[in-house]
């Protein structure tokens, strides 16, 4: 499996790259070897094996998420540059 010049410039528009005529041969080049890299793969029989739902065997362990307060109202609001009681006190911007 090949492709020609015209289709590299369609896809080189459609995603808004620009080539020199040298970098066009370029690019023609390692696209069709991606392709016949591909055309490869297809010839493989997969028919025996399972598809791979992860990369390693490992399974990540996670702690159980559980909603708690770590830091207090107050120690919260102890280094603010401006408070108001209970609230942070911010420069206005809505009119």
């Amino acid at each position: 499996m090949s492709t020609d010049l015209s289709t590299l410039r369609k896809l080189a528009h459609l995603s808004r790259l620009e080539f020199d005529a040298t970098k066009e041969q370029q690019m023609l080049g390692d696209l069709n070897k991606i392709l016949d890299w591909v055309a490869q793969l297809s010839e493989l029989d997969t028919a025996n094996v399972e598809p791979l739902v992860h990369l390693s065997q490992e399974i990540n362990v996670l702690r159980p998420d559980e909603a708690r307060n770590s830091v207090s109202h107050q120690e919260g609001l102890r280094n603010a540059p401006r408070k108001d009681s209970d609230y942070f006190r911010v420069p206005k911007v809505l009119e």
